[in-house]
């Protein structure tokens, strides 16, 4: 017979900062004898003096001293000792660092709702925005402004999933292959952080945790579906046996997208395993995949997004509805000669085929409880077929990452220290095609328009010292330094005449970057209740190979000029947790950066070109709250301020003469000054309705512009989401628990702009400025936001 037996008692951040607190005070009253006895199967060296610490609550910011690790599989040790072993010390490295103003989004803030994409949970750590890339989860994530101007994809921070890299050596991200529902935490580090994770780390670093296999401990089935065709179907399965810990993730996604010719189907499957093969020896294996199927839509102006911001009734282009986007194809597949025809995405069948798969090893050895050498291999592929509009992209991109590094906890003159030296290696060579599409439908393929053979290889030391100085005073200082190499050749086609009699048109590239990143960053506890932290770092990314060879107008030439991006940050802030129930967090922060790498559509379809502006300026505030202010209830919110702005920058537009126009004082476009996410919510923790709850959650993002010049803007809006749920214990020999949501998104139907890509100025012959009336007539920008959607879901976890 199976009985239901409510969920009561404390909620979970509640009993962790109780447990934090209890654990902070055992650890600084406890002694060297005095320490828990620990059974291994083989002599051990003595363990380091225990670390006298403040009991203070788990902080929202990364800023503290003791911070929280993923508790490894192999060590049977008491939480509290776990941060003073090196091992758990380098843990702590990938997930947040002492110093760095940084955010930990817990699995309870996203477990009870429709987590489809990393828009619906990212938004719960300031300094962070999303917007709408190329794809159903395919998303631009910006740390502080650092990836709000890039075209597609993710840039300009380093992206780790169990501390695996899974950004490429070129310093792509994508966002395709991250289900939120295999994760249990994510960690956002914000601010330059090239000293400790390398080139790209100009904005920050994120990490994906998914869930130890102890932690499920047996299977989890669930289900979500709504409006618009919309179905996922997951499973979670993990186990802690022996000496292994291993978790398994499995997703089926797919739906019809609320914008004509946005239907997807992707697969994911996402493996962590661990084995302590000996006492010091722990080796673990990480494994994913991801399979994606997706048609695409056309990215409109703003006046076709006014006019029809979801691209109903454009199934071909002669009979397409106002406000449908169109791309113009060759009927021969390479010139003009024989006509051209206008097409919807529909019709000319737009989309991407992308496969990514990820396999990485690790190979852990303690020397003793002070010092841990870690060797780490990652192979990422990603494989691509996008025919996302007048061109299609088609590629292999195959990338190894090697790391090796030596962790070690101990004494420098006196004061307790943590040292961390490592090196690294990283390379892609790959070759991809660009190739005309032509009408036929499906992305019917025409003859090559460009090759392009290129080499990425990153390599390079860094060093950080965590030191000690008082109780209550922590220094923390570090330096990385790495060279680059970007070696490309571009072979452009064209096609004269109707036979199509081929030019050939080579440019080559052969640059070499050296880049150093040193950081400094202090932090005082005043007391249990305040955290005080100051940081200064640097940041660094070079281009990618490929901006190399695409000019202003789209097309292939030669850009090979571009300068690696540079930026210099201050931080400041603090964090008040002046009981369990309450935690503040602010962080004020200000950077310069030199040949800031800005993206921006081109006048073809789906293709960006990237420039240099001299010296820009980034300031901003982060705001961060969490409190439990009655019982049951729940007040969250995360704001940021962002004012950004070129100092710099003069730019050349060319129509027949070339003028210039000098952008200093400008806001830099892409960037929303205010973003704002808050939540109520209250769950029901004792009697006949134990585990019932809900939230409403409002989104705001303010305007931005979209140009240089800071004619066009792309216009405001204000989400309000609504979640009802329930979780129950289930009694039964075979079942744990049950979890069901029902969740309505965008409840008032307001329509929105979900990504809008910066446009080019343009001119008239007299080098007179075209207004914002033109610009709101340039293609190639936006993406409508999904109008009101009702989400339901239940989740079972098998014993």
């Amino acid at each position: 017979m199976l009985r239901i037996r409510a969920i009561g008692g404390a909620s979970l951040p509640v009993l962790c900062g109780v447990l934090s607190s209890i654990g902070s005070d055992a650890l600084a009253q406890a002694t060297p004898q005095a320490l828990p006895p620990v059974t291994i199967e083989a002599p051990q060296a003595a363990r380091p003096k225990p670390v006298t610490r403040s009991s203070r609550p788990r902080s929202a910011s990364a800023g503290r001293v003791a911070r929280p690790v993923t508790p490894s599989a192999s060590v049977s040790v008491p939480t509290q000792n776990r941060a003073v072993t090196a091992s758990a010390a380098r843990d702590g490295l990938n997930q947040a660092p002492a110093g760095q103003t940084a955010t930990t989004i817990d699995r309870s803030q996203f477990e009870n709702r429709p987590a489809f994409s990393v828009s619906d949970v990212l938004r719960d750590s300031p300094g962070i925005s999303i917007k709408q890339g190329n794809g159903p989860r395919d998303f631009g994530i910006s740390i502080r402004g650092s990836n709000a101007r890039n075209g597609f994809g993710i840039r300009n921070l380093v992206i780790f999933e169990d501390g695996f890299p899974v950004t490429q050596p070129d310093g792509l991200s994508r966002s395709d292959l991250i289900d939120p529902h295999a994760y249990g935490a994510i960690d956002v580090v914000r601010g330059p952080s090239s000293a400790l994770y390398g080139n790209y780390a100009t904005g920050g670093a994120l990490n994906f945790r998914t869930r130890p296999g102890g932690t499920i401990d047996g299977v989890e089935y669930g289900v979500d579906g709504g409006s618009y065709g919309y179905f996922n179907n997951y499973l979670a399965a993990g186990k802690k046996v022996g000496n292994f810990e291993g978790s398994l993730f499995a997703s089926d996604t797919r739906g019809d997208g609320y914008i004509g010719n946005s239907w997807f189907n992707t697969q994911t499957v996402n493996f962590l395993g661990t084995l302590k093969a000996t006492p010091d020896d722990r080796f673990t294996v990480k494994i994913i995949n991801n399979d994606l199927s997706t048609r695409l839509p056309i990215r409109q102006s703003l006046n076709q997004y006014y006019t029809n911001p979801f691209q109903q009734g454009c199934a071909t282009g002669v009979t397409a509805a106002a406000g449908c986007g169109t791309v113009t194809l060759n009927n021969n597949g390479f010139n003009p000669t024989a006509g051209t025809d206008k097409e919807t995405a529909v019709q000319a069948g737009l989309g991407r085929n992308d496969r990514r798969t990820i396999v990485g090893g690790r190979w852990e050895h303690d020397f003793d409880n002070t010092t841990t050498w870690r060797n780490q291999f990652v192979f990422d592929d990603r494989n691509i077929s996008q025919p996302t509009g007048a061109t299609s992209a088609i590629g292999d991109f195959p990338s190894y990452n090697y790391m090796s590094d030596l962790t070690k906890r101990g004494e420098i003159l006196g004061l307790e220290s943590t040292a961390f030296f490592g090196a690294f290696y990283n390379t892609l060579t790959a070759s991809s095609d660009t190739r005309n599409v032509m009408p036929g439908g499906n992305g019917t393929l025409g003859r090559l328009s460009s090759n392009l053979y290129s080499e990425t290889t990153n390599y390079g030391v860094r060093a950080r010292d965590e030191l000690k100085l008082t109780t209550s005073l922590t220094a923390v200082a570090g330096v990385g330094w790495e060279t680059t190499v970007l070696k490309g050749i571009n072979t452009a086609y064209s096609y004269a005449g109707p036979t199509g009699i081929t030019t050939i048109t080579p440019t080559t590239a052969d640059r070499q970057f050296q880049n150093t990143a040193p950081e400094l960053a202090l932090l005082y506890n005043l007391n249990n209740e305040w955290l005080f932290r100051g940081r200064v770092a640097t940041g660094y990314g070079t281009p990618q190979v490929s901006n190399l060879f695409v000019v202003q107008t789209g097309l292939s030439g030669n850009n090979t000029q571009l300068q690696a991006q540079k930026n210099l940050g201050y931080d400041i802030g603090f964090d008040w947790t002046p009981n369990n129930m309450l935690k503040l967090s602010a962080t004020g922060f200000y950077e310069f950066f030199r040949n800031e790498i800005v993206t921006q559509a081109t006048q073809t379809t789906g293709v960006t070109y990237s420039f240099n502006a001299p010296r820009s300026e980034h300031r901003g505030i982060e705001l961060a709250a969490d409190w439990k202010f009655y019982p049951g209830w729940r007040f969250m919110a995360a704001y940021t301020y962002l004012d950004e702005v070129y100092t710099d920058y003069v730019e050349n537009i060319t129509k027949g003469a070339v003028f210039s126009f000098n952008r200093a004082g400008n806001k830099i476009p892409g960037v929303s000054p205010n973003e704002l996410t808050a939540r109520v919510g209250y769950d029901e923790s004792a009697g006949p309705l134990a585990g019932l709850g809900g939230f409403v959650e409002v989104q705001w993002k303010d305007s931005f512009y979209m140009d240089n010049a800071n004619l066009l803007k792309a216009p405001d809006y204000e989400l309000v989401n609504l979640n009802v749920h329930y979780k129950t214990d289930l009694v039964s020999d075979t079942f744990r628990s049950l979890n069901l949501f029902l969740e309505v998104r965008n409840v008032f139907d307001r329509t929105y702009v979900a990504s809008a890509n910066n446009i080019a100025n343009t001119v008239s012959t007299t080098g007179v400025q075209d207004p914002a009336s033109t610009l709101a007539n340039t293609t190639g920008s936006i993406y409508a936001g999904s109008p009101r959607t009702f989400v339901a879901g239940m989740k079972v976890a098998f014993k």
